[in-house]
């Protein structure tokens, strides 16, 4: 039995914020004292820090297999929590693509193994995500996949689309879709306006994104399916999706740290840690990021975390890749839309807990009561910190936040009960 006492139990999902302690045994919750402290089995005295129910994230590569000298699935999964993620579910971008049953239990094994984390795998859309034919569904989702989706390809494919939704009402299980059209996008290495045109890279229009979640939502409609948008960055597909939600389509959302925070300005040092994808908008697409976060139109934000070598970024912009690491960096980043008063921390909070769980139906946590897993952050909120990232867990020290200065930390991350991250000690199992 393990007891985590003289804590600020906090959990939006059941209101709870107030004084008091958890008891866990077997791995999940069994009490929650409010207001009171309890000394039995192992305690842990946190101190008066908040205690949150781990974060979920619902979009993270972990590189394995075949892409281990970016990330695999110990290193990824070490950063996973050290960034208060107890979840993470993982992209199907991998070599071999988790396009079958088999390398779904590949997977799995690997999971099992090395994982300091749960994990839960996302299967592709397409054989080998070419978008053309489709995957062996029932063999991935029988092997453990919780969602499917053609990782950072949309599925050009309308019909194979379409059909694939229909499919997946059986196993009542999202579709997760990167909304990006690729004739549009084209040469594109940053959104197209007044900043590409003016230090000279080509650009990828709102276009891209807006026809795209136009075209998903429709499909939903059309087969009642549950469809989530991934890392949404543009206005104009906020303004669909408000549309679709007030339909009382099945459809959801995410954002990404990144996007809430950040603009195209910042590509006038040509930085690849900058390059994205999608690519970071305007202010204007920022502001409309963080009011549809705050309104609920965007249901959760997300790591996308996506690990690079040296060798990928460190080249010419144009021939760099896309993305960043996000883990490490999610909580603290988004901890600053709280600092500057334009989102509440009960919201915060929601977005990386209750609002994940609901949206992929993991109905064994997300929230602090009896009978849930015992899966917990504990948040220092003033403490100052410097993102450094040769001090990450990832493998892959790519973040557009590297030595900014955040306000609001992880400190600690449990797992069934168990401390798996301490920010004095660093990894602990």
């Amino acid at each position: 039995m393990i007891t985590l006492k003289n804590a600020h139990l906090f959990d939006p999902g059941t209101g709870l914020s107030e004084k008091g302690s958890v008891v866990v045994e077997n791995g999940k919750i069994v009490e929650v004292l409010k207001n009171k402290n309890a000394d039995t089995g192992k305690v842990y005295d946190l101190n008066g820090k908040h205690l949150t129910p781990g974060f979920i994230d619902l979009n993270a590569q972990l590189g394995e297999p075949g892409f281990e000298q970016n990330e695999n699935i110990k290193s990824g999964t070490q950063a996973a929590a050290a960034g208060g993620f107890t979840t993470v579910c993982s992209m199907p971008h991998s070599h071999p693509i988790n396009d079958s049953g088999f390398v779904t239990q590949y997977i799995m094994e690997k999971i099992r193994t090395q994982s300091v984390v749960r994990v839960h795998p996302i299967g592709a859309v397409s054989k080998n995500l070419e978008g053309l034919a489709m995957a062996s569904i029932d063999s991935m989702v029988r092997a453990g996949c919780v969602a499917l989706s053609d990782a950072k390809s949309s599925v050009m494919n309308a019909y194979l689309l379409r059909k694939t939704m229909e499919y997946l009402k059986t196993y009542d299980i999202p579709i997760v879709e990167h909304c990006a059209d690729n004739n549009l996008v084209g040469l594109g290495v940053m959104n197209e306006g007044l900043v590409s045109s003016q230090i000279g890279l080509r650009g990828i229009p709102h276009a891209a994104e807006d026809v795209i979640v136009s075209r998903d939502i429709s499909l939903a409609a059309h087969t009642g399916a549950r469809l989530h948008l991934a890392h949404l960055s543009s206005k104009g597909s906020i303004e669909a999706l408000a549309h679709a939600k007030a339909r009382g389509l099945k459809v959801t959302a995410e954002v990404t740290p990144h996007h809430l925070l950040l603009t195209d300005e910042e590509l006038r040092t040509y930085n690849t840690a900058f390059k994205l994808s999608p690519p970071l908008r305007t202010e204007q697409d920022r502001k409309a990021l963080v009011d549809a976060l705050r309104s609920g139109v965007i249901d959760c934000i997300v790591s996308n975390h996506t690990p690079h070598s040296e060798e990928d970024k460190d080249v010419e912009f144009e021939n760099a890749a896309s993305g960043a690491t996000g883990l490490e960096t999610a909580f603290g980043a988004s901890m600053e839309l709280v600092n500057k008063k334009e989102l509440s921390m009960e919201r915060l909070v929601e977005c990386f807990t209750t609002a994940p769980a609901k949206i992929f139906k993991f109905k064994d946590r997300g929230q602090i009561k009896a009978g849930m897993l015992a899966d917990f952050a504990v948040l220092d909120l003033g403490l100052s910190w410097t993102v450094d990232s040769e001090k990450f867990f990832s493998k892959s020290k790519y973040t557009p936040f590297n030595q900014k200065k955040f306000t609001g930390k992880v400190v600690s991350t449990f797992v069934g009960g168990v401390e798996v991250f301490n920010l004095e000690k660093g990894i602990l199992h």
